[in-house]
């Protein structure tokens, strides 16, 4: 299952890469061969900067009564995405940095007030050109969340318990590889060796019960939070090095509806310790972790955009799923929006 979906997740990527070489694609207008960060624009300033951004804010509102098919009675939502950039470039040597920024909240009458979206995605990467397709780069990312976010439904009881906060967890990465650039819009980075930490640093154990004693019938020891991202909460860090790949591709596809997408691979080389007894645990690099991000924008008026954002995980370590929430599996999430856009 993790190698079928790791292997569909490259083959859509490289799908939409060689559907932007289609003939019919290619001969379209120039304007809808530019990414959006490479419009006219945004340029380079005198120090050899180029900065700026993109921002979305979607507001819904939905009612029902007496409507026989099942509805509620109230609901809205509302979602804001942002992108911000700065890029440098001086000679062989450039500098890109890229800060995604989604936060999403739904208000029904049934269940009140849930998140539905909560990302910091920060990427920065510099590099030495070699030629126009070849450069030597080193990657930082750092990923994790603004706010908490809940299990609603807590040993099949209703209970509502924390599962996730600012840096609970955050996944930060150093990579040296080398980045192959064929066009503007797509490129790809290889490194054969890389570090990673999965800190798990604001209330790592994050009790529901005092001391994690469930109390009878159903007795136990709750699993601390940090355990549930394969963190030992008394370390609150997972340190791991591996091989790490990065796809990215940003284009205007066609006029007016730009796409963007980022595949993350990686591969541990380390054993690692079982959260909860601390023993030591064989690597298996065969277990890849996946982090796959996609935003599709379409603009409608100068204000006015719809968006569509589509994000898949899938991390070895994080066992939350399956029959009795104990088991590693594949996270997907999506959320549509229409609403006002500004680019800055």
């Amino acid at each position: 299952m993790k190698k079928t979906m790791t292997l569909l997740a490259g083959s859509l990527l490289l799908g939409n890469m060689l559907q932007a070489q289609d003939a019919t694609v290619s001969g379209l207008k120039k304007v809808a061969e530019r990414t959006t960060h490479d419009d006219t624009t945004y340029k380079y300033n005198a120090r050899g900067w180029r900065r700026g951004g993109l921002f979305n804010f979607s507001l819904a509102q939905g009612s029902a009564r007496n409507w026989a098919a099942g509805a509620e009675k109230s609901s809205i939502s509302v979602a804001g995405y942002s992108t911000l950039f700065a890029n440098k470039k001086k000679g062989n040597f450039f500098w890109n940095n890229n800060l995604d920024l989604g936060y999403a909240v739904q208000r029904t009458s049934s269940v009140g007030t849930r998140k539905t979206d909560d990302k910091i995605d920060f990427y920065s990467k510099a590099g030495h050109q070699l030629n126009p397709k070849w450069a030597l780069v080193g990657v930082f990312n750092l990923r994790t969340q603004m706010t908490d976010g809940y299990d609603y439904d807590y040993l099949a009881k209703g209970i509502r318990r924390r599962v996730s906060g600012l840096f609970a967890p955050a996944y930060l990465l150093v990579s040296p590889g080398v980045e192959w650039k064929p066009v503007s819009y797509f490129s790809v980075m290889l490194s054969p060796i890389s570090a990673r930490w999965v800190i798990v640093s604001n209330d790592p154990y994050s009790y529901y019960y005092q001391d994690g004693s469930i109390p009878l019938p159903d007795g136990g020891q709750e699993v601390p939070l940090a355990a549930l991202y394969g963190v030992n909460p008394a370390r609150k860090v997972s340190i791991e090095a591996g091989a790490y790949f990065s796809a990215n591709f940003f284009k205007e596809v066609f006029k007016n509806v730009s796409y963007k997408s980022r595949l993350d691979l990686f591969s541990n080389y380390l054993g690692k310790r079982d959260p909860l007894t601390d023993v030591k645990i064989s690597a298996e690099p065969k277990n890849i972790d996946v982090f796959w991000t996609n935003s599709i924008a379409m603009k409608v008026n100068k204000f006015l955009s719809v968006t569509y954002n589509l994000d898949l995980i899938y991390d070895d370590d994080v066992k939350q799923f399956g029959p009795n929430g104990d088991s590693p599996g594949t996270q997907i999430r999506s959320l549509l929006g229409v609403g006002l856009s500004a680019k800055f």
